[in-house]
């Protein structure tokens, strides 16, 4: 496909273009990060839209204890980003908040590109609380974060047009922070047909264009706040007030809604999600298209050179990963061996722990929130510690960031810290603070068994995992979002109990965690220490399996033929 002049406009109130640049938070940023790679890559004509936060999401510190503070991820914006012209106006809580953008371009593979348009409401003739609405990253309170999807969809839209993106006709939300764009959408169809009240007829037209992505079957990631907040932000006319019955329920606007209402398409993120989001929004048509990560950004330096000797134009065709399998095991070792010193390397630098490169080392990188469970490979520590002296030592790696205002999250990092403190020989334990993509990177690259334990059915897809795929790293996990699509036990890797069908279930780590430690203890040291071979075949076919399937190129090529241009 060769890229023209923009007719799919993809919204994200986080986007990771590089681990500079602060503009994301986790797996929803780096997903549409990697989203607009792929687009670059593949010449589909997209452009991008999120907010600067020039504040960034927050830079993670630990104190002696494990407790996580906060402090801002400052930048500077005109050292990456070039400044459009363009200014545009919202109205937001009856003022007049004066927006501008900055473009960052990403470039693919061949000469397309793919702009990327981070708006920004830091501007001298704003009042100055205004100038702070685009500053950090889900900050602030209810008005703050309403103020903040204003400006994304309502005022994203407007700054489209100011620059001429006249041609779109697709407008895909990646969640539902940027579902205001309807609002927006539904205006301009008025403007169209004349003065009057907003018309179901409208909302009609206003569907066909938009496509929505729904991400979390977690009911706090669902943003939803009280009407007369919505009319005080928003202002009390135009199609919210014309629309309210439509589009709001039991005096709230819930954004999710708002997206749901107004998509032509709707998808959860894996099979699994699918199933899930059918369960919670049942009146809705919800299909699936998993999520993938983009391989040349994933790819280690020794992964990238493994694959240009053995699989010619892997990277413009991810697919043929499945020739990994006819990789020598001694090549997959040794480029596996050179991510590895990366990792220990860095891990040294900055923890100042010297790891051993011949240990098996288990990584954990995720979010810090309890159904993600990143305390349950410490629930029996006798029992853990036992399994290494039996079958073999162990290192663990871990990372991840609590929200600033998830007080159980940061209780989890300091907890998984104390258990990692009692740990002794053969076990050695690492916290990595300030997780972000550069760390991330090495992580999947560099650790040997990549460890997964959330709650089913609350991970709706998970893409670390696919990360560490890509690098030849088999995943220990859960079974549930992606890797119910991707777990070939004892081929790609291994599961951690039952497959799960149901509704949600009650959390019982006693029987999770033995689960974790049985297959340690019997299949996975045994095979590292004992039968390299067999556990180099496992890696081979994550590469081949999950590698060449669950990729951004694959990802994308479903969203192109059933949502942008059908």
């Amino acid at each position: 496909m060769t890229a023209g002049k923009p007719s799919i406009a993809y919204f994200s109130m986080e986007i990771a273009l590089s681990s500079e640049i602060p503009t994301y938070a986790g797996g929803l940023g780096v997903l549409a990060g990697d989203t607009v790679r792929a687009a670059a890559d593949q010449g589909i004509p997209l452009v991008a839209v999120s907010l600067v936060h020039r504040l960034g999401y927050f830079h993670q510190h630990l104190d002696a204890s494990g407790w996580q503070t906060e402090s801002p991820q400052s930048w500077n914006v005109a050292e990456f980003l070039e400044e459009l012209p363009s200014r545009v106006s919202i109205e937001i809580e009856g003022r007049e908040v004066r927006l501008r953008a900055w473009r960052y371009t990403v470039r693919g593979l061949g000469e397309a590109a793919v702009p990327v348009l981070l708006l920004d409401t830091d501007l001298a003739e704003n009042e100055p609380k205004d100038r702070r609405i685009t500053d950090v990253l889900y900050g602030g309170d209810a008005r703050y974060r309403l103020s903040q999807e204003a400006v994304l969809g309502i005022g994203g839209v407007r700054m489209l047009r100011a620059l001429g993106y006249d041609d779109i006709t697709r407008f895909h939300m990646n969640e539902g922070h940027a579902s205001l764009l309807v609002l927006e959408l539904l205006s301009e169809q008025r403007r169209c047909g004349g003065q009057g009240e907003h018309t179901r007829e409208h909302a009609d037209a206003v569907r066909q264009q938009c496509v929505f992505t729904t991400h979390t079957p977690v009911p706090a990631g669902h943003d939803q706040f009280p009407l007369d907040l919505a009319y005080a932000v928003l202002g009390s006319g135009g199609p919210l007030r014309d629309l309210e019955p439509q589009l709001c329920c039991d005096g709230t606007l819930n954004l999710t809604y708002l997206a749901l209402d107004n998509s032509h398409y709707v998808n959860g993120v894996a099979k699994k999600h699918r199933e899930v989001a059918r369960h919670m929004f049942a009146p809705y048509r919800i299909d699936s298209i998993t999520n993938g990560v983009q391989a040349a950004t994933w790819a280690a330096p020794a992964l990238q050179r493994l694959c240009h000797r053995h699989i010619d134009g892997w990277r413009e065709d991810n697919a043929s990963l499945r020739y990994a399998l006819s990789i020598p095991r001694a090549d997959i070792w040794m480029a596996h061996t050179e991510a590895k010193q990366a990792l220990l390397a860095e891990v040294e630098r900055r923890a100042g722990v010297r790891l051993r490169p011949d240990t098996l080392t288990i990584g954990f990188a995720r979010r810090a929130t309890q159904y993600k469970r990143p305390n349950l490979l410490f629930w029996d520590i006798e029992r853990l510690q036992a399994l290494a002296a039996a079958a073999g030592p162990i290192q663990l790696l871990f990372a991840g960031k609590a929200h600033p205002r998830d007080a159980p999250g940061k209780q989890l990092i300091r907890q998984v810290i104390e258990h990692g403190r009692q740990l002794r020989p053969p076990l050695e334990f690492v916290y990595l603070d300030n997780y972000d993509m550069a760390t991330g990177g090495l992580m999947v690259a560099g650790c040997d068994l990549w460890l997964n334990t959330p709650l089913p059915p609350l991970e709706a897809s998970g893409t670390s995992g696919m990360k560490a795929a890509l690098n030849g790293v088999p995943s220990l996990s859960v079974l549930d979002g992606w890797w119910i699509e991707g777990c070939i036990e004892g081929i790609t890797g291994w599961a951690i109990g039952p497959r799960h069908d149901g509704e949600a279930r009650d959390d019982d780590p006693a029987e999770d965690a033995a689960s974790v430690y049985d297959t340690l203890e019997h299949v996975i040291l045994p095979a590292f220490y004992e039968a390299r071979d067999g556990y180099i075949d496992v890696m081979r076919h994550a590469i081949a399996l999950n590698g060449s399937f669950f990729n951004t190129g694959r990802m994308l090529t479903q969203y192109v033929s059933r949502a942008y241009f059908k």
